[in-house]
């Protein structure tokens, strides 16, 4: 998005030469000729820059600069004047003048000066965004998966994470939703501006809209002074939406004009804010029964659901349980300034057969809370907490009585047999014919040594 400059001065030759030198930089520029046209046009449209002269007709910059500030204090003024003196030059400064330029000026002088303005005013909101991400621990980490599901997920996400297309990831809590988002945005080449992320659903419906639009000073009881909000934060990066599916139906409504138009409305203010951002939106709902049920828009959903990503529970990607515990057995030990060196086989054989209903975030607690307690250099089963051996111990139980697992077994590799059988040997055919992929099916030959 170009910056947008608005030139003040009652001498029209003035106004076509600066907005001619600011054009060919590249700036969208406007220019008015009286004080109280400036301030009309300032009510309704926003401007980074106004260049106001001084001495004018009935409205003089002075009074330009103090209603700009008052309308947007975001907006950056520059004083122009032919008659300069001490103290004029104090005053404007004094009223919030970012800079005071004497007529007649070289043109070098003005692209410098609007050069410097629009840097700063850069450095500004990324430092504000900057604060955001620190206080959301936002940083970039390693991608740790070793099952099929997962590493097809990551060949789909090498061709989407270039692009600009927005995101719904699926899947239960504490499947790594949020870490999927701020992967996709630190390897986007969005990676070096913002990433806000934001829970729809931990956030009273008046607030949410406040933190996600911003307001203006007096839109509401409370709103002392503008606040940006979170959309116009994530300008030319990445907005996370977390919960999605529990966001109100009015708010889905703003956030589709957002996506629509490319423009925000902060509460109580006439003038939008143009944005370029990335959606990547994640629920752990049936979003689809929210759409039958008339809770979610159909057309946000649409917008939204760009490119869809189903991240599986744990338990339905064991094969990602040993590299997970080694992954948080090593981070949790710098945490902790401990030295372990892993974890015994037998502990990690309960860790693979215990179901993790709260996923990878349930893994890293136990394997955290067992970093902090454990005496040893390796993790073993005096470490793990009861609940957890007691799932193996039920589990080991029958296989020593009744040897139910083993019968389940015998049953399971006789009707893999008889189906392989039937379709001639052809794998995909037998696959298909049990309703398991092929990955799976290479699995359990393996497991019950079937000569393929």
């Amino acid at each position: 998005m170009k910056p947008k400059i608005l030139i003040v001065d009652d001498e029209p030759d003035i106004c076509r030469a600066l907005e001619f030198l600011l054009k060919r930089e590249d700036y969208s520029v406007s220019s008015i000729h009286s004080g109280e046209d400036a301030i009309d046009k300032l009510n309704k449209e926003s401007f980074d820059i106004v260049l106001t002269d001084l001495k004018m007709g009935k409205v003089d910059g002075m009074t330009v600069l103090e209603k700009a500030k008052e309308i947007s204090p975001d907006t950056t003024v520059i004083m122009m004047t032919a008659f300069a003196s001490v103290e004029s030059a104090v005053e404007a400064m004094k009223r919030g003048a970012a800079d005071y330029i004497v007529k007649p000026f070289l043109n070098e002088e003005i692209k410098l000066t609007i050069r410097k303005v629009i840097e700063q005013k850069k450095l500004i909101t990324e430092n504000i965004a900057l604060k955001q991400q620190i206080s959301q621990h936002i940083a970039c980490k390693d991608f740790v998966a070793n099952s099929e599901s997962m590493l097809r997920i990551v060949e789909t996400l090498e061709k989407v994470v270039p692009t600009k297309s927005n995101l719904l990831l699926l899947g239960e809590s504490g499947t790594g939703k949020g870490l999927l988002a701020e992967l996709i945005h630190c390897n986007s080449p969005r990676r070096d501006k913002p990433f806000i992320s934001i829970n729809c659903s931990a956030i009273p419906e008046g607030l949410l809209e406040s933190e996600l639009f911003g307001y203006k000073k007096g839109a509401f009881t409370g709103a002392v002074s503008d606040k940006l909000g979170l959309i116009p934060l994530a300008h030319q990066g990445t907005l996370f939406l977390d919960e999605i599916a529990d966001m109100p139906v009015n708010l889905q409504a703003k956030l589709l004009k957002v996506l629509e138009t490319g423009e925000v409305y902060p509460l109580g203010d006439t003038r939008h804010k143009s944005v370029d951002i990335r959606i990547i939106s994640a629920t752990n709902t049936d979003i689809e029964n929210r759409l039958k049920e008339g809770k979610f828009r159909e057309d946000l959903y649409w917008r939204l659901n760009v490119i869809e990503i189903k991240i599986p529970p744990l338990r339905e990607r064991r094969d990602d349980i040993e590299v997970l515990a080694k992954h948080f057995i090593t981070k949790f030990s710098e945490e902790h300034k401990k030295n372990l060196k892993g974890i015994d086989q037998q502990a990690l054989s309960i860790l693979i057969e215990y179901s993790w209903p709260g996923n990878v975030r349930e893994l890293g607690n136990v394997i955290e809370r067992a970093v902090v307690l454990t005496e040893g250099n390796y993790i073993t089963t005096d470490d793990l907490q009861d609940k957890i051996k007691k799932v193996k111990n039920a589990n080991e139980k029958p296989d020593a009585s009744s040897t139910l697992k083993l019968h389940i077994s015998d049953y399971e590799k006789k009707l893999i047999l008889q189906a392989y059988k039937v379709h001639n040997k052809d794998k995909e055919e037998t696959a298909k014919a049990l309703g398991i992929d092929l990955a799976t099916l290479y699995r359990k030959f393996k497991k019950y040594g079937i000569e393929e």
